[in-house]
């Protein structure tokens, strides 16, 4: 057959090559523009014009002059990396008494039998906007929220400067020799993860990323189980949500593990 032939209309199997691809361009565009952007929970999008600009990474239209909120409250804490860094000992001090009553769920030094977090030695950052997301409602909590909903913000001051004076204790799993799962070390670049220590330690610390070694496994599953669902959302820009999502329950298994034995 003559390569005239072979690229002419009237070959068969030229006109299906063609529209089959044709096909798979149109689906795939329709998936990745419209059906991908649309099927985000947190995005809140006002039409399909809207979903081509987000998937584009271009500003959308009904976002200058009427900004789409969330039907959830998000954090109003702004992070910085000097954040709550010089505490003072009256701060301390005054923390120390009012954290007598975390110690039901987080221990009398800040370590925690229940599974609950502990926060013995936790960033004073971290701790205060978690306790100002639960005060406000952009984390939810039974118990955490009505505790935390008549604290002033000096109270919450005073609390996070305590815990972060205490030392960091090991957990009852300490395993200093076990080895750092992949998706803690590179993370995962295909699905867009990237490494659980470029941001909670070992490799780098974010502003308002907790400290995870010595956190109980159960905690962490279930955060990340949160995250993933989106029943917590306090996360900063969404990252949290985004990266739990694309994880396997063998990796949060994996992640859990391991912070749980690091000291």
């Amino acid at each position: 057959m003559s390569e005239q032939k072979l690229f002419s209309v009237r070959n068969p199997w030229f006109g299906l090559s063609v529209g089959v691809t044709a096909a798979i361009a149109v689906l795939a565009a329709l998936a990745g523009l419209i059906w991908l952007p649309l099927a985000q929970p947190d995005l809140k999008l006002s039409g399909i014009w809207d979903a081509i600009c987000s998937a584009a990474g271009v500003p959308r239209a009904s976002s200058q002059g009427n900004p789409i909120q969330p039907d959830f409250k998000t954090s109003n804490v702004v992070m910085t990396s000097e954040m709550l860094t010089r505490s003072n000992q009256v701060s301390i001090g005054r923390g120390a008494t009012l954290a007598q009553r975390c110690a039901i769920c987080h221990g009398p030094q800040g370590v925690s039998d229940a599974n609950s977090p502990n926060l013995a030695g936790q960033f004073a950052a971290v701790t205060y906007k978690e306790l100002n997301d639960f005060k406000t409602g952009a984390r939810v909590n039974v118990v955490m929220s009505p505790f935390a909903v008549n604290m002033s913000n000096q109270d919450t001051l005073d609390i996070a400067a305590y815990y972060a004076y205490l030392p960091r204790v090991p957990s009852n799993q300490l395993d200093a020799e076990l080895a750092a799962p992949p998706i803690v070390v590179t993370g995962a670049p295909m699905r867009n993860i990237p490494p659980c220590g470029s941001c909670h330690g070992d490799i780098d610390n974010k502003a308002g990323s907790p400290w995870l070694g010595g956190q109980s496994a159960v905690y962490i599953k279930a955060q990340l189980h949160a995250f993933a669902s989106g029943t917590r959302r306090n996360d900063i820009s969404q990252q949290m949500r985004n990266i739990a999502r694309q994880m396997t329950a063998e990796e949060i298994d994996q992640v859990a593990r391991y912070y749980e034995a690091q000291p």
